[in-house]
């Protein structure tokens, strides 16, 4: 039914039908509340409703040839028009009420010996009906045409929506790509083959894992933490030791949805702020857990932290953090939040907030 309401010719027709229907009925009963309508007369009712239909579709034509013309010719040609399809509606239904019904079954014997002039009337009460009739045409054109306008729009700002998160996406990759390349470039010059081949294997399972999810698509946490892990594999190769993970996932946040690959640009700025910049390394942490109706996720590390002070992103931390909270920005817009805190005694949290998605069992 929603798909036959889109079609316009459909709607049209359905709206003819059902109106000249209405006005019918309506007239009918009418003519029982006041009067005494003559036998047949619920005949005779279809058959002038029937020329009144078609007279509209003559508007319709007419109409269409003024859509796009000045308001002020627009609204003259609705007048004038209107008035003039009454005249006709009117003076075809006088013709045929008299053909149908003779004087000696109307109260009003007399009104049939008034000459050509009887025919029109009561033109007025048919003019309102056409003007009724047009004033409903353009108003329902108008508003499909604003429909059709705002269904482009949200196309178009989808469209935009998803470009626009899909190159928030992809910013990840050339950076990580590099890192690991050069990584494994190194392990190749000091002949640790074995190591290398390991960290080759570990970085296409990663990169099949950021190919096979979109963007747009949302994973559960429990699949999130398990494509990090992925990349941390990487990344522990490089560091050794000197990279510690502590992971804690409430079994009830398991199963929350967020958008795939969030995680990973927040971890890989600890990595490249913290860890990298010690000697000894450090711990990244990772949690998650539910606060009523919201997941709360957080990134933290026990590196030097940042200067907070204006509460803004500091310079130089690179895309990851910026991309995080943009992309978060274009999924939740307001619903979301995004903050970056202290770690005590030193380092950096990033705390964030999003409405509970949970992802449904399957069947």
């Amino acid at each position: 039914m929603r798909e036959l309401l889109q079609d316009k010719g459909y709607l049209f027709w359905a709206l003819q039908l059902a109106g000249w229907s209405a006005w019918g009925i309506t007239f009918y009963l009418g003519m029982l509340v006041w009067g005494q309508a003559p036998a047949n007369y619920a005949l005779y009712l279809p058959v002038v409703s029937t020329i009144g239909m078609l007279i509209t579709l003559l508007l319709r034509m007419l109409y269409r040839a003024l859509w796009d013309s000045d308001i002020v010719w627009r609204v003259v040609g609705v007048l004038v028009s209107s008035y003039l399809a009454g005249a006709l509606w009117m003076g075809l239904r006088v013709a045929i009420f008299r053909a149908i019904f003779p004087p000696s079954m109307t109260a009003k014997p007399d009104h049939y010996d008034m000459g050509f002039w009887s025919y029109f009337k009561d033109t007025n009460s048919a003019f309102m009906v056409m003007l009724v009739w047009s004033v409903l045409y353009f108003g329902i054109k108008y508003y499909l045409q604003a429909q059709e306008e705002h269904q482009r729009w949200l196309k178009a700002t989808a469209m935009a929506h998803e470009a626009q998160l899909k190159m928030l996406h992809y910013q990840l990759n050339p950076h990580f790509l590099f890192n690991t390349l050069n990584a494994i470039s190194t392990l190749i010059l000091d002949q640790d083959n074995e190591l290398a081949n390991a960290m080759v294997t570990r970085l296409s399972r990663f990169l099949r894992y950021t190919l096979e999810h979109e963007p747009m698509q949302k994973v559960s946490v429990q699949e999130e933490v398990d494509a990090l892990k992925l990349y941390l594999d990487i990344e522990q190769v490089r560091f050794g030791e000197r990279l510690q993970l502590k992971f804690t996932v409430e079994p009830a946040a398991s199963q929350a949805l967020i958008p795939s690959l969030l995680l990973q640009p927040l971890v890989e700025n600890s990595i490249k702020y913290a860890i990298s910049q010690s000697v000894r390394g450090g711990t990244i942490g990772v949690h998650a857990a539910l606060e009523g109706e919201r997941l709360r996720l957080s990134v933290a590390d026990d590196g030097p932290g940042l200067d907070l002070s204006n509460g803004r992103l500091p310079r130089g931390t690179g895309v990851g953090l910026l991309n995080c909270r943009e992309r978060l920005h274009e999924l939740y817009g307001d619903k979301q939040t995004f903050r970056l805190g202290r770690t005590e005694p030193h380092g950096l949290t990033i705390d964030i907030t999003i409405p509970l998605e949970l992802k449904q069992a399957e069947a």
